[in-house]
């Protein structure tokens, strides 16, 4: 009872924490509207500029983050303009398969976009739904926020992961191609080799794994190797909290959101400093541009949701752990996984040279274990210059490994 309070009061300080700085964040706002109004004569001056940035920070800094949106209305195909609708064509307790349905008659692959549940939102691929949508018809899995999803619902473990990328694959039919960014690599893999070995109709034609932890022996990250030095118990203990009552999710157990976007932020503290520092100067100097730059990535990147504990801590004990997948000895519904059943699926593995989440190798290790397929169903990519978010976002990622994931499964398609 006593580890119950205890975790219990881990959350509730955090509401007490942001219901105390709230009237901060209103004086804030306030501040920057009024140093900025036209007709405030504050406004015109050095010393309203510099308020009105000040104020800016201060209120971004003390902002509750709510779940961001697609927003993704229009797309290119062919060089013409096309709308995109979004829709949901599935539901279930922890997920909702979503659609960005493309107003055009051209037949493009189908490609279901298995996004990680590990602390922020599907949306945070919406550059990925965005480079992807001129070539393929995508689908993504929208997974929801842990303290959402009332106890009515039950628990949801790694096994419920991958039960939901095949039932997903199965509605999506025979020729659809999975992409899984990051953390899902793992699940989407066991889910494919799950398939194979049953000769499922609906087995994918290829599966993407873009920075994915298959084996996290190889070249170990800072992340990888937190993960790895704490016994299984530590993350229990320290990091496993449950609900408030102010939430639908009341009494489930969850690894906060906030508790993640912390340990990430501390890796890199620095750098997000001196990012706010910037933003700062951007806005005094006038510098529109760079400061919507910094707003749009941050929005996306202070928004946070919960996990289930008990996924959570199955991940960090089987894929970081004991790194059962890459041994041979990952149980599914009680008997073992084989990817060396995979025949039946291509393989492209992608990796950014300075990744510091998923080390170079840990995605490629992908390509021994999946040891049936031909080398004219398997690449491996591993994109210069790019880290963790670079490999799946950005410019880089637009004009280098796109194409490659295009080609690819244009080939696997036919």
């Amino acid at each position: 009872m006593m580890h119950m309070r205890e975790n219990m009061s881990l959350y509730n300080l955090h509401e007490m924490h942001y219901a105390a700085i709230g009237p901060l964040n209103l004086l804030a706002n306030a501040s920057k509207a009024f140093h900025r109004h036209p007709l405030s004569p504050l406004s015109y001056t050095d010393y309203g500029r510099h308020m009105a940035a000040a104020s800016e920070v201060l209120e971004r800094v003390t902002h509750r983050y709510g779940k961001p949106d697609f927003g993704i209305t229009h797309t290119l195909v062919d060089g013409k303009r096309v709308e995109v609708i979004e829709e949901v064509v599935d539901s279930k307790p922890f997920c909702r398969l979503l659609h960005f349905r493309k107003e055009t008659k051209k037949a493009m692959p189908k490609l279901l976009l298995v996004a990680p549940m590990s602390g922020h939102h599907a949306s945070l691929l919406r550059g990925t739904v965005e480079a992807m949508l001129p070539f393929t018809d995508v689908y993504i899995t929208d997974w929801l926020d842990a303290r959402n999803v009332g106890m009515i619902h039950g628990n949801f473990h790694l096994e419920d992961y991958i039960d939901y990328t095949i039932e997903f694959s199965r509605l999506l039919g025979p020729d659809v191609h999975l992409m899984a960014v990051c953390q899902p690599s793992v699940p989407v893999m066991i889910a494919i080799s799950v398939m194979n070995e049953m000769g499922d109709k609906a087995t994918p034609r290829s599966m993407t794994l873009i920075g994915g932890p298959i084996d996290t022996r190889v070249n170990p990250t800072k992340v990888n190797k937190l993960a790895a030095e704490k016994p299984l118990s530590w993350f229990e203990h320290n990091v496993i909290t449950r609900v408030p009552f102010n939430y639908p999710g009341f009494m489930r157990r969850v690894y906060p959101g906030f508790l993640q976007l912390s340990g990430f932020m501390q890796l890199n503290l620095d750098r997000h400093i001196d990012a706010h520092k910037d933003l700062y100067k951007h806005l005094v100097q006038g510098d529109g541009e760079s400061a919507q730059a910094h707003r749009k990535f941050y929005d996306e990147y202070l928004s946070v949701c919960d996990l289930p504990a008990e996924f959570y801590l199955e991940s960090i004990d089987q894929v970081f752990q004991r790194h059962l997948l890459p041994r041979g000895e990952f149980l599914y519904q009680g008997k073992k996984v084989k990817p060396s059943a995979i025949t039946k699926t291509a393989l492209l593995t992608l990796e950014g040279e300075l990744d510091d989440i998923s080390g170079v190798g840990q995605t490629e290790a992908a390509q021994k274990i999946c040891s049936s397929l031909p080398a004219s169903m398997r690449k491996h990519h591993m994109q210069k210059g790019v880290g963790h978010y670079g490999i799946f976002n950005g410019r880089k990622f637009r004009e280098h490994v796109v194409p490659i994931i295009v080609d690819f499964v244009e080939k696997q398609g036919k």
